[in-house]
């Protein structure tokens, strides 16, 4: 199962730092944690893509595939501000 790090501002909702999930791509992920914490899914998305403002790593890879993104079995899930500036 992949270990999703939930966002410190979301940790009301989890209950936790971290929750393991199965799902074979970011899409998957997001619709399971929606199912066990309603509510998470329009906090981290807006429509189909990941909200502005956010970045989202896997395994330590910044990934720009947005919700198609796969996700190995062990996969570690990061939600990160975005950083910008020049």
């Amino acid at each position: 199962m992949a270990t999703v790090h939930i966002p410190a501002q979301l940790r009301k909702l989890t209950g936790s730092e971290q929750v393991e999930v199965e799902a074979a791509n970011l899409r998957q992920l997001l619709e399971a944690l929606e199912s066990r914490f309603p509510g998470i899914k329009d906090r981290l998305c807006e429509g189909d893509r990941i909200r502005p403002g956010l970045q989202v790593t896997i395994d330590g890879q910044m990934s720009q595939k947005g919700l198609a993104a796969a996700l190995a079995p062990q996969s570690e899930v990061y939600f990160l501000p975005a950083i910008g500036g020049g």
